[in-house]
């Protein structure tokens, strides 16, 4: 796998077009300030607009249990990885959600 990593203070529609230009598989977004109610909603609708819906989205940081649950059943992101999730739980996870070409 190829990483890309975009940096630090991201919008939404930076993320999605950077997406769309790289061809990614998955967007991983690491929200430390809060902001995951606000960025994740904005960033699943321009995926909409832009029908990438196909892509895997996973979030880390700090999210609360019940704010995980809304962004995974409301929103449609894959997974979200909170403090203490292992470096190997995510690659493990991130594997098994993206079909490898033949």
């Amino acid at each position: 796998m190829e990483v890309i990593y975009t940096g630090l203070r991201q919008t939404p529609e930076m993320i999605v077009n950077a997406a769309l230009q790289e061809d990614v598989r998955v967007i991983g977004l690491s929200i430390l300030s809060g902001a995951h109610n606000a960025i994740v909603p904005k960033l699943m609708e321009l995926l909409r607009e832009k029908d990438m819906t196909g892509l895997v989205v996973v979030v880390g940081g700090i999210i609360p249990d019940e704010d995980a649950r809304q962004l995974k059943e409301k929103y449609g992101v894959a997974e979200v990885f909170q403090p203490g999730a292992s470096l190997e739980e995510i690659v493990s996870f991130i594997r098994s959600a993206v079909q490898q070409p033949a």
